[in-house]
């Protein structure tokens, strides 16, 4: 409600906002801040690092994708064509009596080949039961 001045002759009201309550406020904000943001510890997030992983694998399987999205699947000096419904059984055929973990799998795509492809090979990968997957990567010269 705007205050009334009474001066000399009429009365008149003052139209302006008293600021002082509101730098009050916000002093009174910027002290607690001060007080509570030095009191706020960082999270820490653990990532995961190359060479992290507890033992090496007992075999290692290679997923070859190439240009045309065909996928070769390399196994030591042998490697042989198939399509990705095939994938999954060589894969499982390669980790019978082997215990879980102990077969790699690692996919090395070209730089051409649709990202869409390279998850349908993780997915079907992932479905067939293959625990530690693996993405080769080149470093560009």
């Amino acid at each position: 409600m705007p205050s009334v001045v009474s001066r000399g002759r009429g009365r008149r009201t003052i139209n302006e906002i008293n600021m002082v309550p509101f730098i009050d406020v916000m002093l009174v904000l910027l002290i607690i801040f001060m007080v509570t943001a030095p009191l706020i510890t960082p999270s820490l997030i653990d990532l995961p690092s190359v060479g992290k992983a507890n033992r090496q694998p007992d075999r290692k399987l290679e997923v070859v994708i190439g240009k045309d999205e065909k996928l070769v699947l390399k196994s030591g000096t042998e490697s042989r064509s198939m399509s990705l419904a095939g994938l999954a059984g060589a894969i499982v055929g390669a980790q019978a009596g082997q215990p879980p973990g102990s077969v790699a799998v690692v996919i090395s795509a070209d730089r051409s080949v649709k990202y869409e492809t390279v998850v349908m090979v993780m997915d079907t990968l992932q479905r067939a039961g293959v625990q530690r997957v693996g993405l080769s990567v080149q470093l560009a010269r």
